[in-house]
C-alpha cells in the first residue's frame, strides 16, 4: 500500500503544470512605470483644469454654471501661491497670467517628478 501511494504522489505532482518563475525586476520596473505615469497624468490633468479656468474667465462664462463654478473652485485651489503673483488692473490678463503660471508650474513639476521616480525606481524611459 505504501507503494501504490508513492505512486500516486508522483502522478499527481508530474500532471501539474510548472508555474513560471517569477521576473520580479521586470514587475518593479512596470510598477515604477504605472506611479511614474500616474503622477504625470495628475499634472496634466491640474494643468488643464487651470488652462479651463482662464479660458472661462477670458470668454466670459457664466459664473452661475455648475461646471464653470466646479472649475473656478478646483483651480483657485491648484493655483498655489500663483493666484496673485502678479497684479495687472485688468482681471482677465490677471487671471490669464496668474493661473497660466501655475499650469506650467504643474506640467514641469509632474514631469520632473515622472523623470526622478522612474530613475530611482530603476524603470527605463
Amino acid at each position: 500500500m505504501g507503494e501504490h501511494a508513492e505512486e500516486s504522489q508522483k502522478t499527481e505532482t508530474e500532471s501539474r503544470p510548472r508555474r513560471a518563475p517569477v521576473n520580479w525586476r521586470r514587475t518593479r520596473e512596470q510598477a515604477v512605470s504605472l506611479v511614474a505615469s500616474l503622477v504625470r497624468w495628475i499634472g496634466l490633468l491640474f494643468a488643464a483644469v487651470l488652462v479651463l479656468h482662464v479660458i472661462f474667465v477670458i470668454g466670459s462664462a457664466n459664473q452661475g454654471n455648475g461646471i464653470v463654478s466646479f472649475v473656478s473652485n478646483w483651480a483657485d485651489g491648484l493655483s498655489l501661491g500663483f493666484k496673485d503673483l502678479f497684479t495687472p488692473s485688468d482681471g482677465k490678463l490677471r487671471v490669464l497670467v496668474n493661473y497660466g503660471i501655475a499650469a506650467v508650474f504643474w506640467l514641469i513639476v509632474s514631469g520632473v517628478l515622472a523623470r526622478v521616480i522612474r530613475r530611482v525606481g530603476g524603470a527605463s524611459s
